[in-house]
């Protein structure tokens, strides 16, 4: 499996759609958890980093900092 590398202000795209029908994230924090906000309805969601990676999909955009 390769490593799936993303950094804070990324939009990443998970597995799964949130259930407002959006699937686009913004990494809105880092650390052990990630933090990630729906662009579509603003719903933040807290997430073990391990797991993150195992749910993300790809990265659609990322930040230009």
């Amino acid at each position: 499996m390769e490593q799936k590398t993303f950094q804070l202000n990324d939009i990443v795209e998970m597995k799964k759609p949130h259930p407002c029908g959006a699937n686009r994230w913004k990494v809105i924090r880092m650390g052990m958890d990630i933090r990630i906000k729906c662009v579509g309805c603003g719903h933040s969601v807290m997430i073990p980093r391990r797991e993150f990676a195992k749910k993300m999909k790809k990265v659609l955009e990322t930040s230009q900092e």
